[in-house]
């Protein structure tokens, strides 16, 4: 089960583009330096400010970085408290203190998926509503996530409309179909047939080339004898 799920959140567009964006970083430091410098003498008037936030911001980015690392490695547990031995910080710690950058931002999101990956299903719901969901298809893991949490703890009516939430967060080819299915599967089983036929009836109309089709076929014939 462990399997499945990393690998569904492996292929989430946040995850890869954290990864995608800590190696830039880390390739490109010297220039990013170089080009900092340079904009804070021309912004003088909030040198102060500036100076800590992009402190605060590439301090928040290490550690993240060093994190995610135990994660990777499927470490769940120290990629969220980090390690006392190797004095690193973990998804929470990172999450705590430094609140109001866009890794610590990040690192909350971690703690949700590391906490769902433990089953700790309650914890990682705390995270995901904390989580400050960016827009477009970035965000669409995040929302998918969130209904996968409210599935795991049984609360099926919540599940099916973040499901739907996750379809219309950004409308595309590759993940709206299958959060569309996710939630018409879970209306029927609750006993809203007219709310999963209509979801079923957009997949098949408005996504004909879905590698949900099938699925979806499928279901709007069980739909049909009910």
């Amino acid at each position: 089960m462990a399997d499945s799920k990393k690998d569904d959140l492996t292929k989430d567009p946040l995850i890869q583009w954290f990864e995608k964006t800590s190696e830039y970083i880390q390739s490109n430091k010297n220039i990013i330096i170089g080009i900092s410098i340079v904009i804070v003498v021309i912004t003088g008037s909030i040198i102060g400010y500036s100076f800590y936030s992009d402190s605060q911001e590439e301090q928040a980015q290490q550690l993240l970085s060093i994190a995610e690392g135990y994660y990777s490695e499927g470490d769940y547990q120290k990629a969220l408290d980090g390690d006392s031995f190797e004095l690193t910080y973990g998804f929470r710690a990172i999450a705590d203190d430094f609140a109001g950058t866009y890794a610590g931002n990040l690192a909350t999101y971690y703690s949700a998926i590391s906490a769902y990956q433990l089953e700790n299903i309650d914890e990682a719901l705390i995270y995901i509503q904390e989580f400050e969901v960016p827009k477009g298809i970035l965000g669409v893991g995040a929302k998918n996530l969130h209904a996968k949490l409210y599935l795991a703890n049984g609360s099926l009516e919540s599940a099916a409309i973040s499901f739907e939430a996750a379809a219309r967060w950004n409308n595309n080819e590759a993940t709206t179909p299958d959060n569309l299915l996710s939630a018409a599967e879970i209306y029927s089983e609750l006993g809203n047939t007219t709310k999963a036929a209509d979801l079923v009836a957009e997949i098949l109309t408005q996504f004909p080339n879905s590698s949900q089709q099938a699925r979806a076929e499928f279901l709007k014939g069980n739909l049909a004898i009910q």
